[in-house]
Formats: structure tokens, C-alpha cells, sequence
């Protein structure tokens, strides 16, 4: 007996589909200001944020409101610190 997918006694598990989703994006930080350039290749939206965490303990971090992205779509998020950015990041959730 030969050990192929074939084999009754043998289950075939299908791999999952790569799911084609998130805006690619680009974080520029500059002492204290952070932007981040966000760029949908995908038909789904995305809705992206943009999240500074910033230098001293006592500056505020930052989150911008979730913008979304439509497919074929760029959008521009800026934010920024009173002294520096540590951090910066983007986040993605599909939008409803």
C-alpha cells in the first residue's frame, strides 16, 4: 500500500488561504513629530491608526482616530510629542 493522498487511510488537510489584507505603511519619525504614510493594495478596507509612545514619562502618548483606507487608497496620519518620539507604530483592524 502506498502512503499518497490518496490512500484512504491517509486525510488530506487543506492549507489555509493567505488572507489579502492590511495597508503597507511607512513611519517616518523626526525628533518630535511622527507621520506615517499608509498605501492599500487590497479590496478590502483597512482602517488604520496611527499610536506615538513618546520619550519622557510625563509626555502624553498619542493615538489618531482610525481612518480608513479604501482599496487602491493612500492616507497620510501625523502626530507628534512635546519633546520625542520613542515609538511609533500603525494598527490595522477590517472595517465593518
Amino acid at each position: 500500500m502506498s502512503d499518497t493522498a490518496e490512500d484512504p487511510g491517509h486525510a488530506r488537510v487543506a492549507e489555509p488561504k493567505k488572507e489579502l489584507f492590511g495597508a503597507g505603511c511607512r513611519i517616518v519619525v523626526d525628533g518630535t513629530r511622527a507621520t506615517a504614510a499608509c498605501h492599500n493594495p487590497y479590496p478590502v478596507v483597512d482602517r488604520v491608526a496611527l499610536h506615538i509612545e513618546c520619550d519622557p514619562w510625563w509626555d502624553i502618548d498619542t493615538d489618531t482616530a482610525p481612518t480608513e483606507v479604501g482599496p487602491a487608497g493612500t492616507v497620510r496620519l501625523d502626530g507628534r510629542c512635546w519633546k520625542n518620539v520613542r515609538t511609533a507604530w500603525v494598527s490595522h483592524r477590517k472595517a465593518r
